[in-house]
């Protein structure tokens, strides 16, 4: 047992050590002028490139994943604004079904008002 703990302390060690000097590496990499140059030249070249590749689909009339990134955010837009106008529409729609509702029942209180009136008026002259 105790060798699988001293060999496994020497595992992390080492691979302790390895990432130490792997980090220390890349750091001096960063900071090496001539590295940070060559970098940053190629950073450049690659949104050259990107330009280029835009133009490229622009002159043949191709979309490119920006122009389809665009469309694809503005049809998300589209869609949230459609369903709030269909939310609209339907709560319009709730609304002139109970205004229809409340119309039907004064008509029908209109009439039964209507009614009313002419049994009173039935009942008058027999009381007399």
């Amino acid at each position: 047992m105790s060798d699988a703990a001293a060999t496994e302390g020497l595992r992390e060690r080492l691979a302790r050590q390895g990432e130490d000097t792997l980090g220390k590496l890349a750091q001096d990499l960063l900071e090496n002028p001539l590295v940070h140059g060559a970098l940053a030249r190629a950073f450049e070249a690659r949104e050259k490139a990107a330009q280029a590749q835009e133009v490229a689909m622009g002159a043949l009339n191709l979309p490119s994943a920006a122009d389809l990134e665009r469309l694809t955010r503005r049809v998300r837009s589209l869609s949230q604004r459609l369903e709030g106008i269909e939310d609209a529409v339907d709560r319009l729609d709730e609304r002139l079904a109970s205004a229809g509702n409340a119309a039907a029942l004064d008509a029908i209180q209109a009439k039964l008002d209507a009614i009313a009136a002419d049994l009173a008026a039935l009942k008058a002259p027999q009381q007399a």
